[in-house]
């Protein structure tokens, strides 16, 4: 009896450290992708800054 509760009981700390292993990947995942979203958006936010400084030079230029 002795080695079957051991058995279930090694087979149970593997499942939860799976488990656990898997939570991990999936949330390094989430922080991955929310990185890349938080990238993309300032690249977006940059691009419409240098896009409107272009425009503000080019109604300075066509003043003259």
């Amino acid at each position: 009896m002795d080695s079957n509760n051991a058995s279930y009981n090694a087979g149970q700390a593997q499942g939860q450290t799976q488990e656990k292993a898997s939570n991990m990947m999936d949330k390094a995942s989430n922080a991955a992708q929310s990185a890349k979203e938080s990238m993309q958006e300032a690249g977006q936010q940059m691009q419409a800054k240098a896009q409107g400084a272009v425009d503000s030079a080019k109604d300075s230029t066509n003043k003259n």
